[in-house]
C-alpha cells in the first residue's frame, strides 16, 4: 500500500475561552492527524468543540477565545505561531472553510461577481481573467446563467444557490484542505444531498482533504471515510466511519447511533441529561453522569484515549462491560442485574 502523506496535525490542541470571572475550555486535548486525500469527520452534540476546533485551525477565533496550548501542524508547519499577516496568506490560498449560514458568510450589499474577485485579490490577474475565472468556478459549483448571476446579490439566490456560491468562493484558490462547518444544516433535505454530492465531486476532482464538521451521522456516512466523536470539548472515540457504524465502542457514540432511526427499532433511544457545563472543573469521564454503564472509577478518573483495535482509539473505563451489549443499549435491569 502506498505510503500518504500528513497534511495536517492536530497535537493536544487546547482552546480555551478566558473571561474575567470563569474559564470555558472549549476544546481540550484533542488530537488527529490528516492525510492527503482524507475525508474526516467531527461529530457530537452543539457545544462539544467540534467548531471551535475548525476556527483554531484556520486562526478564526472570537475574543476571548484563544489557543493555550498543543500544536496544529499543516503541511510540517505550526499554524499556532504564525503571524496574523502569514495566516491570512494561507486562508483561501492553502486552507479555505464554507460554514452553516451562508447569509451570514456572504456580503450581502455586494455583487457575487466582487466577492468571488476578491478571492483573486493575490493571483495578479487582470479584470477579464478574474471575470473568466468567476465564470468558471460559477459553472464548476452549477450555477446556471454565470455571466448574468455574478452581477446578482446573495438574496436573490435561493438558500442552495447561496451555498454554492459560498462553495465558488471557497474553493476558487484551489485549496489543498476544505473545513465544512454544519454546511447543509440550514437547507431541506433535498438541497442537502445536491450540496453533499458536489462537495464530494469537487474534492475528488481538485485533490483536496476535507474535516465535516455535523451532527448529523447520515452526512458523516455519506462524505468521511475516517470520523472522531467529540464530548465535552474532547474526542471519545476514533476510527474509520465502517467500524464506527458497525461496530461503536464508546457508550456515548451508542447512544448517538440509537437515536437515529435504523428501521429496527420499536422506539428511538435518548440520551437523558445534559452536557456538562465546560467552566466547571469536571472530576472523570465527563459522560459518567449520563452513562448508564458509569460505576466507580468512572466519576473519579478520565478516562485516557487508548487504542482498542488497530486505528480504533477510545476513552472509557468500562469497555469490557460495554462491549456485553452490541445490540440497543439495554435496560437498566439487565445491565446491573
Amino acid at each position: 500500500m502506498e505510503d500518504r502523506k500528513v497534511l495536517l496535525e492536530v497535537k493536544d490542541l487546547k482552546t480555551y475561552f478566558v473571561g474575567r470571572h470563569e474559564t470555558v475550555k472549549a476544546v481540550n486535548g484533542v488530537s488527529f492527524t490528516l492525510y492527503e486525500g482524507d475525508s474526516f469527520g467531527l461529530v457530537g452534540e452543539s457545544g462539544c468543540g467540534k467548531s471551535q476546533t475548525l476556527r483554531s485551525i484556520l486562526g478564526l477565533l472570537k475574543q476571548p477565545g484563544r489557543i493555550v496550548g498543543g500544536q496544529i501542524l499543516f503541511r510540517g508547519k505550526d499554524l499556532v505561531r504564525m503571524s496574523p499577516k502569514q495566516m491570512r496568506e494561507i486562508r483561501g490560498a492553502q486552507i479555505a472553510q464554507i460554514f452553516q449560514e451562508p447569509m451570514t458568510a456572504l456580503n450581502p450589499v455586494l455583487p457575487i461577481r466582487k466577492q468571488i474577485y476578491e478571492a483573486f485579490e493575490r493571483s495578479g490577474l487582470s479584470k477579464a481573467e478574474r471575470e473568466a475565472k468567476s465564470v468558471e468556478m460559477m459553472k464548476l459549483v452549477g450555477i446556471p446563467e454565470p455571466e448574468k448571476r455574478l452581477g446578482e446579490y446573495p438574496h436573490q439566490f435561493s438558500g442552495g444557490m447561496r451555498q454554492r456560491a459560498m462553495i465558488a468562493i471557497a474553493l476558487a484558490e484551489h485549496p489543498a484542505l476544505l473545513l465544512a462547518d454544519e454546511p447543509t444544516t440550514a437547507l431541506d433535505v433535498t438541497i442537502q444531498d445536491q450540496i453533499l454530492t458536489l462537495i464530494e465531486q469537487l474534492k475528488g476532482e481538485m485533490g483536496m482533504s476535507l474535516i465535516m464538521v455535523t451532527h448529523n451521522l447520515g452526512v458523516i456516512a455519506q462524505m468521511c471515510n475516517r470520523v472522531a466523536v467529540m464530548y465535552a470539548g474532547r474526542i471519545v472515540e476514533m476510527t474509520d466511519t465502517v467500524t464506527l457504524f458497525s461496530k461503536p465502542r464508546h457508550p456515548y457514540t451508542k447512544a448517538l447511533m440509537n437515536s437515529i432511526p435504523n428501521g429496527k427499532q420499536d422506539q428511538l433511544e435518548t440520551i437523558s441529561g445534559t452536557p456538562p457545563n465546560l467552566s466547571m472543573e469536571i472530576v472523570g469521564c465527563p459522560f459518567a453522569p449520563r452513562c448508564r454503564y458509569a460505576e466507580g472509577a468512572c466519576f473519579t478518573t478520565l478516562p485516557g484515549l487508548r487504542e482498542i483495535e488497530p486505528g480504533h482509539l477510545t476513552r472509557c473505563h468500562r469497555l469490557d462491560v460495554v462491549e456485553q451489549f452490541t445490540g440497543l443499549i439495554p435496560a437498566e435491569e439487565e445491565l446491573h442485574g
